[in-house]
């Protein structure tokens, strides 16, 4: 029997390809939602940024948690992209009204979705998104997706606040850092008219400032295993390497 059940969206690459490397039950049942396949895992064909795609997800957490009598039911959300990079007022409409469907809208649904399929699920229980730093600061370039990341960041307050009144499921926000990414190399290729502190990330590279993928997958999975976070957190790495270092 399938003791550890676990989704990953955005699992082709980057940190959700690391997350599904580092899961650390043995056994565990991996499920990419992504646009293609990945070597080694389940995977169920969706493209986050066509809202048609959707349905078929949830119909999928629905299915497989009916009757899910393991320990551990995990949806790590990581899936995101950057484009269009260049002030709102410059860039292509319909590449950011792409990246305000996929960024903003499909976390909101697909975590509705899966509260529905996970409620009255008797295992640990989580849902976990990824989060930045661009959800709180002013980056001019990173319109959408600083908007995006804030709007996820309340959801998960408030969705947070619901389940640990009447739920169960663990919801939390982690913010990773900088993390040795394509998005990252895809900031560093922009211009600084399209990007005005590219050069941060630029200097970020050079100086080998980046957390390689593993690393962060590790922290992140380490927060889920070592204890519960509190329902509603937004919590991030850097700041909690910080405190352990003081």
């Amino acid at each position: 029997m399938t003791t550890s059940l676990i989704w990953i969206s955005g699992a082709s690459s980057g940190i959700g390809g690391a997350l599904a490397r580092t899961v650390p039950w043995d056994g565990a049942r991996v499920i990419g939602i992504n646009r293609r396949p990945v070597e080694g895992f389940e995977h169920v064909e969706a493209d986050l940024a066509d809202p048609s795609t959707w349905p078929a997800v949830g119909e999928m957490f629905r299915k497989d948690l009916a009757g899910f009598e393991g320990d551990h039911v995990v949806f790590i959300h990581a899936a995101g992209a950057l484009e269009p990079i260049g002030y709102a007022a410059d860039v292509d409409g319909d590449a950011y009204q792409a990246n305000v469907v996929l960024n903003s809208a499909a976390p909101q649904v697909l975590g509705q979705l899966f509260l529905a399929a996970a409620a009255g699920v008797d295992a640990d229980r989580h849902l976990v998104f990824l989060t930045s730093g661009a959800a709180r600061s002013v980056y001019p370039g990173w319109t959408a997706y600083g908007a995006a990341k804030a709007a996820t960041d309340q959801w998960v307050r408030n969705a947070g606040a619901e389940q640990a009144e009447r739920g169960g499921v663990n919801v939390v926000a982690i913010g990773p850092g900088t993390v040795d990414t394509d998005m990252q190399r895809q900031l560093r290729e922009t211009t600084e008219d399209q990007f005005p502190q590219r050069q941060k990330f630029v200097d970020l590279h050079a100086n080998d400032k980046l957390t390689p993928p593993e690393d962060a997958a590790r922290d992140i999975w380490s927060l889920l295993v070592g204890g519960r976070l509190e329902n509603g957190a937004i919590v991030d790495l850097r700041e909690l390497s910080r405190s352990r270092q003081a």
